[in-house]
């Protein structure tokens, strides 16, 4: 972990107890939770989500009241301090239900449109991934780095497909064939949390999607960053949080694939 004197010590640490409350949640609940959909078929949601979101809560507000919290079930809680958490109680809440390993719990603390705590803990795998702005990022403890793959026919990449696949919308399916074709692969891992802290340890070379709101991604982006990769919007662009369609990549593989995008359609 990073040295614990410096000025988010605090946030750090609240982020950090409150993702593994919510990850003891998760693993009680696991697999005996009633599935109900949100907006459609593929957008799902269940009472351990809304419990771990709770718990989170709970911890946040209470070591920094002053802080407004961007949660995925329980909304927006305006705070008066200029900062606020952005909260995903549990990414890949179909994995989740499914009896799949791969779910986590993602915290990010952002001011002024700059990120500066990310936490992504992985209740199953026993995993915490942090990020403190300019500090590093870290797995357990462990200093996190991307990978140094400079060929794009020698990456491994992952992404997803959006909730939202009604006809005409974009649904990726193009940039997947396009890049499973110029790449050693492209995985779909269901939770853009656990896709970007593997591209932050070096697992994935690069990572993309279309469709992902600021709670999935923000603690994920920081990581990136953080470990020494690179994440822009899909035309190179500063990544707006709130329209996050972006893309995160080790740097060496960056403009190589924003190539491949301004070749294809992006919308």
């Amino acid at each position: 972990m990073p040295e614990e004197n410096h000025g988010l010590a605090r946030e750090l640490a609240a982020a950090v107890r409150a993702a593994k409350m919510a990850g003891d949640i998760l693993l009680e609940k696991r697999g005996r939770v009633t599935v109900e959909r949100k907006s459609g078929h593929r957008d799902l949601v269940t009472e351990a989500d809304r419990l771990a979101e709770e718990a989170v809560r709970e911890v946040l507000l209470q070591a920094f009241p002053e802080y407004g919290i961007v949660g995925e079930e329980a909304g927006v809680t305006e705070g008066t301090a200029g900062r606020r958490w952005f909260v995903d109680p549990l990414d890949g809440t179909t994995n989740y239900a499914q009896g799949l390993p791969l779910f986590a719990t993602s915290i990010a603390l952002e001011e002024d449109g700059r990120l500066l705590v990310g936490v992504v803990h992985l209740p199953v795998l026993d995993e915490t991934y942090t990020a403190v702005q300019g500090r590093g990022a870290w797995k357990n403890g462990v200093p996190l780095h991307v990978s140094a793959t400079d060929q794009l026919e020698n990456a491994l990449l992952v992404s997803g497909f959006p909730n939202d696949m009604s006809p005409g919308r974009p649904d990726n399916t193009d940039h997947m064939g396009t890049l499973a074709a110029k790449s050693r692969g492209v995985r779909v891992l269901g939770t853009a949390a656990i896709d970007l802290v593997y591209v932050a340890a070096g697992v994935f070379d690069g990572y993309w999607d279309l469709d992902n709101a600021a709670w999935d991604v923000a603690a994920g982006v920081l990581l990136v960053r953080e470990a020494g990769g690179k994440v822009t919007d899909m035309t190179g662009g500063e990544l707006d949080l709130m329209k996050p369609r972006l893309l995160a990549s080790n740097g060496k593989l960056h403009d190589e694939l924003l190539g491949v995008f301004r070749e294809g359609r992006i919308d």
